[in-house]
């Protein structure tokens, strides 16, 4: 399995919709082959730091996602309002 952690810094003006653009990006994938978990949280002591956790059963469903319209879409609009930083593990 793997785990990513997808750390979006924003800037308060950008917060909403970067929070919108990831909520859309979680519904859309937690529908997509090979999804165990997909959710976004939002920092208790950093407004401006949001969380998308991601759990994949492999590399070729976590490939597939990424070539999805949803993610190709939506992780650019992220990527246009906030800083990402990805950390990913296997497990």
């Amino acid at each position: 399995m793997l785990r990513l952690n997808v750390f979006i810094r924003v800037a308060a003006e950008n917060r909403a919709a970067a929070l919108q653009a990831a909520k859309e990006l979680v519904a859309a994938s937690l529908s997509d082959k090979g999804c165990i978990a997909y959710d976004v949280f939002e920092s208790a002591t950093r407004p401006d730091v949001l969380m998308i956790c991601e759990t994949w059963a492999d590399e070729a469903s976590l490939d597939a996602h990424q070539k999805s319209a949803h993610f190709t879409t939506l992780v650019p609009r992220i990527e246009s309002l906030g800083e990402m930083k990805l950390e990913k593990f296997e497990f």
